[in-house]
C-alpha cells in the first residue's frame, strides 16, 4: 500500500493511503499502526488493534489501540472512499471528523450533494465538493453522524469552521486534499 502523512494541525497526525487490492480493513489498520508507531516511538508489531464493540444498530466503531497489553489513550478515526483510506490520531478530548471524496464524483453522489447543499450555483463543482466534505466531517466529529441532517450542518462563509445548532461545539475545518483526493479535517479544542 501507498501511503503518506498529510500536513496537520498542531496535537493531530494522519495518514493517506491507497491500495484497489487491499481490503479497507486492513488499510484502516495498517495507516493506524504507522501513525502509532511514530507517535509512541514502538515498532508496529507490537502494537494491536481492536475494533470497538457496537453500542447499538448504526453505531460506527472505532478503533482502540494497545500497547504491551495496554490501552493507548488516543482517538482513532478514519473515512474510506472506494481504494483509500485516511486515518487521523488525536487525543480524545480532542473531537475529530474526516470526510474523503475523489475530486471527480460520479452522477448519484453529484446529485446528493447537490440535494442537500445550501449553495446558490450547485453547478460550481469545486465549491460544493469544498462544502460537502466540510458538512461530512462536522457530521462525522459531532458523533451522530447521518442521524443529523446534513442540511442542517452550518458552515462559516470562508468555510473553516462548522457546526451543528443543537450543540455548543464549534469546529475548525482544515483542508487536507492530496493529489485526485479531496480529504477534510473537523476538529474541536482541548478542553480548558
Amino acid at each position: 500500500m501507498q501511503s503518506v502523512l498529510l500536513d496537520t494541525p498542531a496535537g493531530i497526525s494522519a495518514r493517506l493511503g491507497w491500495d484497489p487490492k487491499m481490503p479497507e480493513h486492513d488499510r484502516k489498520r495498517t495507516l493506524a499502526r504507522e501513525l502509532l508507531a511514530a507517535r509512541l516511538g514502538v515498532e508496529e508489531k507490537v502494537i494491536r488493534l481492536e475494533r470497538e464493540s457496537p453500542g447499538k444498530f448504526g453505531f460506527h466503531t472505532q478503533l482502540i489501540a494497545e500497547v504491551h497489553g495496554e490501552v493507548v489513550p488516543i482517538s482513532i478515526r478514519n473515512a474510506n472512499f472506494r481504494a483509500a483510506t485516511v486515518v487521523a490520531l488525536a487525543d480524545p478530548a480532542v473531537p475529530i471528523g474526516l470526510d474523503l471524496r475523489d475530486a471527480h464524483p460520479d452522477d448519484v453522489e453529484l446529485r446528493t450533494m447537490q440535494r442537500h447543499s445550501h449553495l446558490f450555483d450547485e453547478t460550481d463543482l469545486p465549491t460544493l465538493l469544498a462544502h460537502w466534505t466540510r458538512v461530512q466531517a462536522v457530521r462525522d466529529a459531532d458523533g451522530r453522524g447521518t442521524r443529523v441532517a446534513a442540511e442542517n450542518v452550518r458552515l462559516d462563509s470562508p468555510l473553516t469552521r462548522g457546526w451543528v445548532p443543537d450543540r455548543s461545539v464549534r469546529y475548525q475545518l482544515a483542508d487536507l486534499s492530496r493529489d485526485s483526493w479531496i480529504i477534510t479535517l473537523a476538529y474541536g479544542a482541548l478542553p480548558a
